[in-house]
């Protein structure tokens, strides 16, 4: 059998798959040692390449025509081609799927008492650009890269194989899919969800809209540091904001909090989060506030009032390079508006989901603007991800959750 380093072009010609080729003066050790992109500007763009079907499967060399393996090909997107196999003679089927998925969900089964986490991960669980949400008996896709869209239908064969669950829904929304040049739609393609998903985590019951929500409906890579905020919630007061369906205020509120306040823009979300308040047995110590974050800050700031802990968890700021000016000083000043709100003691919660602002620079702004808001910090713990989420350690960009948790004088 001929190895990845010698597969050759007629190889890849026997079954139908083009080959693409690096520059000669692009840098193949990055692949070779696991990075797993191609930028536009280091592939042979010729008119072969460039009539390549958008997601379409090709055997990816170097500059001296050595096989690196095989890639998926999007020449609309900015990453032109994603590494899916070092093997290059690999078949992508719904075995191989179930091969990715069985590996995966070894992993959080590992993790986890309950079926409830990230089962995919993208790049990390080797499906570039999938992100797969399990809540029991339901999943939730996101084929965010055009590879994912074409061959969606052995991967939901696959995944009901391998899981078990009896829904799937496609959430084809956001960001991502744009960059690929994907349509937008979210649906159900097998079973049915007529209500919110009950979900248990950190003593609490958030529901999850999978249909309408946020993203997939919940968001699962904040669960360690929501466990964090809880043991600092004891007897506290809690301020929540940019909360979505109760995010801390919940985990806060099971971990024995006084009491806790909500806040987001959004009133469905508002609305699934007092359903979960509700569900975990602590409606009555659980309230919302409505409006937008900067100004529900300015506001309890004018009224004088006091939390033992708040939390500021906000959407990405700064997604992508060209925003990160903009998105750090809106980091500092959530910063600087929260801080007089937290009592003399008290503890204040920072995150980040930007992929753009690495960590220095969002604890940078979180302490500018702590100091512009009158007050000193100590910074007690850092928190990412949880490990249902990991990360590649050769993609930086796997790695975009941070959470500051600062004790106030």
């Amino acid at each position: 059998m001929s190895s990845p380093s010698s597969f050759p072009e007629d190889g890849a010609a026997a079954r139908g798959l083009p080959v693409v080729r690096l520059k000669p003066k692009a840098e193949a050790r990055a692949i070779r040692h696991g990075f797993p992109w191609v930028y536009a500007d280091e592939l042979v763009m010729d008119r072969r390449t460039g009539n390549i079907p958008p997601g379409a499967l090709a055997v990816l060399e170097d500059g001296e025509r050595r096989a690196l393996g095989l890639v998926t090909v999007n020449v609309k997107s900015k990453i032109v081609a994603r590494m899916i196999d070092r093997d290059p003679a690999a078949v992508v089927d719904e075995a191989w799927f179930a091969a990715r998925l069985t590996r995966a969900m070894a992993l959080r089964a590992r993790l986890f008492d309950a079926p409830f986490y990230r089962l995919v991960h993208a790049e990390a669980d080797g499906l570039p650009g999938v992100v797969i949400d399990r809540f029991g008996d339901v999943a939730v896709v996101q084929p965010n890269a055009a590879w994912a869209e074409m061959l969606l239908d052995p991967l939901v064969a696959a995944l009901r194989s391998v899981t078990g669950v009896t829904t799937v829904v496609k959430n084809g929304t956001g960001r991502a899919r744009g960059l690929e040049g994907l349509a937008e739609e979210t649906v159900v393609l097998c079973g049915g969800v007529d209500a919110p998903v009950p979900v248990p985590m950190n003593g609490a019951v958030y529901m999850a809209d999978v249909t309408g929500g946020q993203k997939t409906g919940l968001f699962y890579d904040q669960r360690p540091n929501h466990a964090f905020a809880a043991r600092l919630a004891k007897g506290a007061r809690v301020l929540d904001v940019f909360t979505h369906v109760g995010g801390f205020a919940l985990a806060a509120l099971a971990g024995g909090a006084e009491s806790a306040v909500a806040v987001d823009a959004s009133a469905p979300a508002l609305a699934l989060a007092e359903a979960g308040a509700k569900a975990s047995g602590v409606a009555e110590r659980f309230s919302t506030r409505q409006g937008d974050a900067f100004a529900v800050l300015e506001a309890l700031g004018s009224e004088g009032a006091r939390f033992d802990l708040v939390i500021c968890d906000p959407p990405a700021f700064a997604p992508a390079k060209p925003a990160l000016e903009a998105g750090l000083r809106a980091y500092e000043r959530i910063a600087r508006l929260a801080s007089p709100l937290v009592a003399p003691g008290g503890y204040l919660v920072l995150c980040s989901c930007s992929h753009a602002a690495d960590l220095a620079a969002f604890r940078n702004a979180s302490a500018r603007g702590i100091g512009r808001g009158g007050r000193r910090a100590q910074l007690l713990h850092t928190g990412f991800a949880g490990a249902d989420h990991p990360m590649l350690p050769q993609l930086a960009e796997s790695g975009y959750l941070k959470s500051l948790f600062f004790r106030l004088d």
